[in-house]
């Protein structure tokens, strides 16, 4: 980590970037986030975006993209399924078909325009080599090189922090149930890849959730939550 008392958290709603979120306030004085409205099917996560940056404290910003994601994946796609899979399924390293292409790499990219005018330097995301569905772009190398290239595009002292890019989901939990608030904001987080509440617990997403949970022998506060309505 850097020596910067500021950063933007690029913030889903999620679980991974909610934790992400509560680290951040624990290790910079002053915290902001940034989501993106890309199409996605699960697009109630904006409003667990919201939910969660207030009760966080954190300004929260929600940045439109239109359709420029969209494709073949089922995320962003009508026209295709979310599929359920088992534990082993998602555990396999090959990439998903939820994979959307250069969604990262956009979202670093605007979230680094965005730190640059707000003359914020370090830049937080979520993403994990270890139960990571595949995908290229959560990949500590990929971070490297988006890295330098937004140094070399930009000009400027940009950094890509991602706190949990070698833990698995189990770790995860761990971390989040030692951050202070964290789980409490866990109890409103979308991570459904359908956006149905109360989860579906089938998808790629769900399961992988479910699984850290289950192994950290810690309760899911949003399963908790949802019981007691």
């Amino acid at each position: 980590m850097s020596n910067s008392s500021r950063c933007l958290v690029i913030f889903s709603g999620g679980q991974d970037s909610t934790t992400c979120l509560y680290w951040a306030k624990k290790n910079y004085a002053e915290v902001y986030a940034i989501s993106f409205d890309y199409g996605q099917k699960h697009i109630i996560e904006l409003e667990s975006a919201k939910k969660i940056c207030e009760l966080a404290k954190v300004t929260h910003y929600i940045a439109d993209i239109g359709q420029v994601l969209s494709g073949t994946s089922p995320l962003v796609n009508p026209a295709f399924e979310v599929k359920s899979v088992t534990l082993e399924e998602a555990k396999l390293s090959q990439l998903q078909d939820t994979f959307v292409p250069g969604r990262n790499i956009l979202f670093l990219t605007l979230a680094a325009s965005f730190a640059y005018v707000n003359k914020i330097y370090d830049i937080v995301i979520g993403v994990s080599q270890e139960d990571y569905g595949g995908y290229p772009d959560c990949r500590q190398d990929f971070i490297i090189a988006m890295e330098k290239a937004l140094n070399l595009g930009i000009g400027d002292n940009i950094k890509i922090i991602t706190p949990l890019i070698n833990l698995n989901k189990k770790q995860t939990v761990e971390m989040a149930n030692s951050l202070p608030g964290c789980m409490v904001a866990l109890a409103y987080s979308t991570t459904c890849y359908r956006g149905v509440n109360p989860p579906c617990n089938t998808c790629h997403a769900c399961v992988l959730r479910s699984n850290g949970f289950r192994q950290a022998n810690i309760a899911d506060p949003l399963l908790e939550r949802i019981s007691m309505n």
